[in-house]
């Protein structure tokens, strides 16, 4: 009965996610489209009337790029960092996310993100949400041009992959403890209401990005926002079956799949943010240059950390240095130059190597693969020293720079944009979490934690058992 139950919330949780679409989308239709003429879509009328091939070839390698952090990057590092009988629920959880969350973005989340219907009507709901105008990307045609004189069906495109891959960052806190029931109901909802109204204060012309926050490619809106939500999730679901004994994170079973991923991660992540630029140019160049920087350092730091302390430097280490070094980078990468790029990757490995080494089995709290200690302190540190580190020798004569160059101001502007990010993030989830819990449940059981998740979710097993 229970099962049937769950079944049909979740059946209806779908429903319920396309129904205010659909609505909105019939709505909008009937309205004049001469009225939902948003700001940016009239400047791309008297602006970008010839589309750029140079631009538009980049932008769809970008997202091709982009994507492949999720599937199969993020999937493979997560992945080997687990034990065996888990390592396809870790899979599993990706490539969902990818699917249901891809059809939800071009159902509504664009048009709420990116649209401007309810902020033109000085609507309510204008602080969260853009508009309805653009549902099932209504009104995008092949002619249709954004920012950079791309199609803007690419640049929506584009901006769902980052819409895909940030709920899947989250699950390398909850992993090898987690309903697949309930984690489709959690990240589902997850998705709508906080990565949303996110992306839309600092991206979609929202209150955060009319104040003059720096976030190029996501500190705030991807990393600092599943990071922190990822700590709610571990604090809240509680420890693995034997992590109070162990007393440190369980042995990753495939070190090599930890290295496919995170190669694939690096290799994505110049699509990450050098895309994010929306142009084949200077910019992306520079974006490309310093995210590459940045993880060589962290990487290198966390390495040396390592053989300092432990007397042996270690290939997951390395790994997880390069990642907190892209992260950091990820909000400043359009803004700082070299200088500030070695600054950014060195202070983010030394401050992640401190959370994961230290504060995590001080406090005993189990993020079991890092999401927090990585993404969520590493977005942090990136989003804040983005403040710092800005220059006009990269932004240009009339362009933002940091308190290193004399504008404290846009430190301040920063500190204000991280630290809504991880109240709002806060929030949310721990609400979220509680909803979920009580309808649909999250824990999985003893039992089913003990077979692993691979057999008592999907009923597949990784390996063969004659290997």
């Amino acid at each position: 009965m229970k099962r049937r139950l769950i079944k049909y919330i979740t059946i209806l949780l779908f429903m319920l996610a396309a129904l205010p679409a659909t609505v909105m989308a019939q709505a909008s239709l009937a309205t004049n489209v001469d009225t939902l003429r948003t700001t940016a879509e009239i400047a791309i009328v008297e602006k970008a009337s010839v589309l750029d091939s140079g631009n538009t070839a980049w932008m769809i390698v970008a997202t091709i790029l982009v994507m492949m952090m999720t599937v199969p990057g993020l999937a493979l590092f997560y992945g080997g960092l687990v034990r065996q009988k888990n390592v396809l629920s870790i899979i599993m959880q990706c490539l969902f996310v990818t699917g249901v969350i891809s059809i939800l973005w071009v159902a509504f989340g664009y048009s709420w993100v990116f649209g401007a219907s309810f902020m033109e009507t000085d609507s309510a709901l204008g602080a969260i949400i853009g508009g309805t105008e653009k549902i099932f990307l209504c009104g995008l045609t092949p002619d249709t041009l954004a920012a950079g004189n791309i199609p803007e069906i690419l640049f929506a495109l584009f901006q769902c992959m980052f819409a895909v891959i940030t709920p899947a960052l989250i699950i390398g806190a909850f992993a090898e403890r987690i309903k697949f029931s309930g984690y489709v109901v959690f990240i589902i909802l997850w998705s709508i209401i906080v990565y949303n109204p996110m992306a839309h204060w600092v991206w979609g012309g929202g209150w955060l990005q009319k104040i003059g926050a720096i976030d190029f490619a996501g500190g705030t809106v991807v990393h600092i926002n599943a990071g922190i939500s990822a700590l709610v999730m571990a604090v809240m679901l509680g420890r693995r079956k034997g992590y109070r004994t162990i007393g440190h994170p369980f042995t990753p079973h495939n070190i090599p799949f930890v290295f496919i991923g995170t190669a694939l991660l690096w290799l994505g992540w110049f699509g990450f943010n050098a895309g994010s630029g929306l142009a084949a140019d200077g910019l992306a160049t520079n974006a490309f240059l310093v995210t590459h920087l940045a993880a060589c350092i962290a990487a290198s730091v966390w390495t040396a950390l390592e053989w300092i302390l432990y007397k042996k430097p270690t290939i997951a280490g390395f790994c997880t240095g390069a990642i907190a070094g892209l992260v950091a980078i990820t909000p400043a990468a359009g803004t700082v130059d070299v200088p500030g790029s070695f600054a950014i990757g060195g202070i983010s490995a030394l401050v992640c190597f401190f959370m994961v080494a230290y504060i995590k089995p001080k406090f005993k709290y189990d993020d079991s693969l890092d999401a927090f200690g990585v993404h969520g302190v590493g977005g942090i540190v990136g989003s804040v020293l983005t403040g710092i580190f800005a220059t006009q020798a990269i932004t240009g004569a009339d362009g933002v720079q940091g308190a290193l160059y004399g504008d404290w101001n846009q430190l301040g502007i920063q500190v204000i944009a991280t630290g809504v990010s991880v109240v709002y993030s806060a929030v949310l989830t721990f609400i979220l979490f509680f909803i979920v819990n009580k309808t649909i449940g999250l824990r999985a059981s003893k039992e089913e934690e003990s077979v692993g998740l691979d057999i008592s979710q999907h009923g597949e097993f990784a390996y063969s058992e004659d290997e």
